[in-house]
């Protein structure tokens, strides 16, 4: 688990052992429900505790049962078994269902994270003041920071272009971003972060240098060219993406002829390294 949520999860439990676990394929964490309920409710029984929880949450037809998953977590007897998990916003519904004074603190930060979040919409330079305050916590310099500050606009610019051309979803904003990365990384997102070691970090917060410009040139290019000619819909959108993608590409192949060296790097900026990976 990456050290931020991990941190995260610590202080909301007091450092009990919660059972978490990655999945790829949904790139999110999954949170055992009985040492959510254990922690929480301090249950001599927490099984028959959530059991009786979730049937109450069934009748109410709370959601939060329906998403529940079931995936094999390590017990104490050194045995996997199926076990109720649910996602990080599922573990917070849980522990807001409980009528708990373990549950308070929580609640009471959880409402302070909304009451922040409002006065953002009202002064969105709350937000950007966050997180630059977040990205010196996590230790990048102030010269990086400003960069990725800029870098954000200019992805923003890229979003209003694809939205002027008919690209209205994160689902689709998705998709081109993908295919820009194929053409010139050969990967997806998605494997680019696989092959940095990442999980829910930020790809474009991990990359080189170079990485970062051959991102910006292909995304750049992607929205000069979707500007000029107005593609309209995904699958026009898609052949600009891919002609986009291409300009970076051949920029990396002319930057690793003269460096003679690949303009790709499996490093990440913190040195991320998860359990697993080690093993």
């Amino acid at each position: 688990m990456d050290k931020e949520k991990m941190y995260l999860v610590n202080k909301i439990f007091n450092n009990e052992t919660i059972r978490t676990v990655w999945s790829k394929d949904e790139e999110k964490y999954f949170i055992s429900v009985v040492d959510i309920v254990g922690v929480i409710s301090e249950s001599n029984n927490p099984r028959n505790y959530w059991k009786v929880l979730k049937h109450r949450l069934k009748q109410e037809g709370n959601e939060l049962v329906t998403n529940c998953n079931q995936l094999k977590l390590k017990s104490p007897d050194g045995k996997y078994y199926n076990t109720d998990v649910v996602d990080i916003e599922g573990m917070f519904r849980i522990i807001e269902s409980i009528p708990s004074k373990n549950a308070e603190p929580i609640k009471q930060w959880l409402a302070k994270l909304g009451s922040e979040r409002i006065d953002e919409t009202f002064d969105p330079s709350i937000a950007v003041q966050r997180a630059i305050d977040l990205y010196r916590f996590k230790g990048y310099d102030e010269k990086w920071i400003i960069k990725r500050v800029k870098g954000i606009q200019a992805r923003k610019q890229l979003t209003d272009v694809w939205n002027d051309c008919g690209i209205t979803n994160s689902k689709e904003y998705a998709i081109l971003t993908n295919e820009i990365y194929k053409e010139w990384s050969g990967m997806t997102s998605k494997e680019y972060k696989s092959f940095k070691g990442l999980r829910k970090e930020s790809l474009r917060d991990n990359m080189t240098d170079i990485e970062v410009a051959l991102a910006d040139l292909g995304e750049l290019a992607a929205r000069d060219i979707a500007a000029n000619e107005h593609p309209q819909g995904l699958k026009e959108n898609m052949k600009v993406a891919t002609r986009g993608g291409k300009v970076a590409s051949a920029a990396r192949i002319s930057y690793e002829q003269e460096t003679k060296k690949s303009a790709i790097s499996n490093e990440n900026a913190l040195n991320y390294q998860y359990l697993e990976n080690k093993k």
